[in-house]
């Protein structure tokens, strides 16, 4: 059987040309790329959290040294490890930017204001880190992707951000950082942000700037409602706690007892010799002497 030929023209011959599908018309849309937040956010956590360490200093009688040293120790310590030690994209922000120091220098004198109104500062100064907590882990979290690190990565960084600042505060003051102890949600609350932050912008697509308030104000919410609560982790081994020994008293000879008056009789006594009763002079002695047995 003879193969048929193609009687028609070579022009007329259509070539077919192949079709591209946009991924996002078939459900695979890729998530954007993250979006670098607002500078005035960081600087925001900044002046937070130097606020927070500025009233420690003064509740602890520091001068003025101490204070700004307190508070820049305090806002800038969890970004110089997420930038120096994790990022590691040139020397950290703040010694790139002199915003960050007159933020904390601002933040002191507030803090000096506020705190010779404010009697209670322990309140404050948990008000205060709660909010440089969550605004640090999602800066953090947002510079952490912005270096393309994983998400599990970005917000490890982010907790780290948010509770190093408090460690070496903490540390500084001779307290034992909340950190490390079972207590009221700390790096729960950072933790919690982070993760809202990266998936509202990697699973939802959402603006950084939207997701950054949602997680911010969630983390935040947690801490207050873990501080105004008391919700509180537990340890992991429970130690049993033993009573510090009473204080061991000797006791006073022949000292009297209410309970048995003649217990004052019932010590040891010293054996006092016998002493013959003095005579007049040109008397005899009797012999035996009167009342002798």
């Amino acid at each position: 059987m003879a193969a048929a030929v193609d009687d028609r023209p070579r022009d007329s011959i259509v070539t077919p040309v192949p079709i591209t599908i946009p991924t996002g018309e078939i459900g695979m849309t890729l998530p954007p790329d993250p979006v670098m937040l607002p500078l005035e956010v960081e600087l925001f956590a900044t002046i937070v959290a130097a606020m927070s360490g500025a009233l420690v200093a003064l509740r602890r009688g520091y001068d003025t040294v101490g204070l700004f040293a307190l508070a820049f120790i305090t806002a800038t310590g969890g970004g110089v490890l997420r930038d120096g030690l994790f990022l590691q994209n040139g020397p950290p922000a703040v010694t790139r930017d002199p915003r960050f120091v007159i933020a904390v220098a601002v933040a002191c004198v507030a803090a000096v204001i506020v705190g010779l109104r404010v009697e209670r500062h322990s309140r404050l100064i948990a008000v205060l880190d709660a909010v440089g907590l969550s605004a640090y882990a999602v800066v953090g979290v947002n510079k952490a992707m912005m270096s393309e690190m994983s998400p599990l990565a970005a917000i490890l960084v982010g907790v780290i951000s948010a509770c190093g600042g408090g460690v070496m505060r903490d540390v500084i003051v001779r307290e034992e950082p909340l950190l490390f102890k079972p207590g009221q949600f700390y790096a729960l609350a950072a933790l919690t942000g982070a993760v809202f932050y990266a998936g509202l912008v990697r699973v939802f697509q959402l603006a950084g700037t939207q997701a950054a308030f949602i997680a911010m104000t969630v983390a935040f919410i947690l801490r207050v409602l873990a501080i105004r609560y008391n919700w509180q982790t537990i340890p992991l081994v429970r130690t049993p706690t033993i009573p510090p020994p009473h204080p061991t008293v000797s006791p006073v000879p022949n000292a009297p007892n209410s309970a048995n008056p003649a217990s004052a009789d019932s010590g040891p006594r010293e054996h006092v010799p016998e002493v013959a009763p003095e005579v007049a002079p040109g008397v005899t002695p009797e012999f035996p002497p009167k009342g002798a047995a």
